[in-house]
């Protein structure tokens, strides 16, 4: 059986979520563009943990109110361009979960993650900086919520939808 990590997100709402979308369909490469916009809190977490996990989640989400986030601007990814996000409520979630699978986690899902959505990548920095040239007066920065936590199984290239658990808690992040 192969390994196939478990990817955690946070959920965008529909409004900004459709629109990054259209921006990844357009300026990402479309031989490599096997994924819809996202927001990637975990990138590797253990297969072992597919019964664990989903309550983990589900319990965060029923605990926590929407986390509060911004839409600051652009993201240079050096050989790409992301949406730059900032969330203090939702990396204190992420910390959470990453103190529960403490001693689980890859050396990438040990760092606090930048979080961003990317709407291009695997070209070339010019390109990637052109790109930030002609969308820095576009992209102008927004508050939004996050709406949810989602889980997905890593099927290179693709993803799976394992769940989605929509926040309806009380507690601020």
């Amino acid at each position: 059986m192969a390994f196939e990590p478990f990817i955690v997100t946070a959920e965008l709402p529909a409004d900004l979520f459709s629109w990054a979308n259209g921006l990844r369909r357009t300026h990402f490469p479309p031989e490599r563009n096997h994924l819809a916009a996202h927001v990637t809190l975990f990138h590797a977490l253990a297969p072992s943990l597919r019964e664990e996990l989903p309550a983990v989640l589900a319990r965060m989400a029923a605990e926590y109110a929407p986390p509060s986030a911004e839409l600051t601007g652009l993201m240079n990814l050096g050989k790409g361009t992301a949406l730059a996000l900032t969330s203090p409520a939702m990396l204190s979630i992420r910390s959470e979960i990453a103190d529960l699978f403490h001693g689980m986690l890859t050396a990438q899902d040990q760092h606090k993650p930048r979080l961003h959505i990317t709407i291009q990548n695997k070209v070339t920095p010019e390109a990637a900086r052109a790109l930030q040239t002609e969308l820095g007066p576009v992209v102008q920065p927004r508050r939004f919520a996050f709406t949810g936590l989602g889980l997905h199984r890593y099927c290179n290239p693709h993803w799976e939808a394992v769940g989605v658990w929509p926040f309806r808690g009380k507690v601020s992040g």
